[in-house]
């Protein structure tokens, strides 16, 4: 496995925005913060809970400038660079490594249906263009696209700074084979929250996950049982945060995140339109749940 390889739970940041719908630099410094206090292992901004397809250009430099500058070395971060063109992705993977970011993250999204070459050349698009390691992101529910086994590491094998792959298909044997089929060389993680243990188990080697806004504790806690084996704690520390996970996958992660962020007394700001805040029967499920937790 290379020595580069970031291990454990990767906290997914939010996009602050003020009443105006502006952006809210000094709230996203907060929720940085918190994640780095509560243990995490890296921070991702600008991925799909952090709105990242909803910001204009210069909102997407800022929060990835700002994100980088406030985590200051304390963790690794992987910046999300995805982009509905190849130039688009290109730029972005540029500034981020410009601005110090350990890793970026690529989703290739489509409005045409790609084919696989064209994927392919994306990823080398992007791989040609920074010298950081870049994460390959596979998750067809947001991207309207679903890289097999046999594409991710066509990928990997054709562009050399690919050496990571985020899985969040929810499909667990996705997560073996790439295991098998490396010789477990390649660094997966798990990104489908309610198969935290199952790719654990698996042999993933760490699990980005949104919740650690919230719960980065519990998350840790499983992450740790996993480790070192201790089968029985995993599975308990796992039960008590599915609810939770579920929740938030169901909801939205958007919205989800930033009410139960304003319920924990940090004001984020509402999702941007057309994602609406979470309605007000949600909202007290997701305090009840939180209480529950804490």
């Amino acid at each position: 496995m290379p020595d580069h390889a970031i291990r454990g739970i990767i906290g997914y940041t939010i996009t602050p925005f003020d009443d105006d719908g502006r952006l809210d630099l000094p709230a996203l410094d907060l929720t940085i913060d918190r994640m780095i206090d509560a243990g995490v292992h890296a921070i991702a901004p600008l991925g799909s809970t952090g709105e990242g397809a909803y910001l204009t250009e210069d909102e997407w430099t800022a929060v990835a400038e700002r994100s980088v500058r406030t985590i200051n070395g304390r963790v690794p971060v992987v910046v999300s660079v995805s982009d509905l063109t190849t130039a688009g992705a290109v730029r972005r993977a540029k500034a981020a490594e410009s601005f110090g970011a350990d890793a970026v993250m690529v989703l290739p999204t489509s409005y045409w249906k790609l084919q696989e070459e064209e994927i392919v050349a994306h990823y080398q698009a992007v791989g040609k263009a920074v010298g950081v390691p870049v994460m390959l992101y596979n998750n067809h529910a947001v991207s309207g696209i679903d890289m097999s086994v046999d594409l991710i590491l066509r990928i990997v094998e054709a562009v050399d700074n690919v050496t990571m792959v985020k899985e969040s298909t929810g499909d667990i044997q996705r997560m073996h084979q790439i295991h098998l089929r490396t010789d477990g060389q390649i660094p997966f993680y798990n990104g489908s929250n309610p198969l935290a243990l199952e790719a654990f188990a698996a042999g993933a080697t760490g699990w980005c996950t949104a919740a650690a806004n919230l719960i980065a504790g519990h998350n840790i806690q499983l992450y740790e049982a996993a480790c070192e084996g201790r089968l029985l704690d995993a599975r308990a520390s796992f039960y008590r945060q599915l609810p939770l996970l579920d929740f938030i996958l169901k909801g939205g992660l958007p919205k989800t995140i930033k009410a139960g962020l304003d319920i924990a007394g940090v004001p984020v700001g509402a999702p941007r339109l057309p994602v609406q805040p979470l309605a007000d029967p949600a909202r007290a499920k997701l305090t009840e749940i939180l209480t529950a937790l804490h």
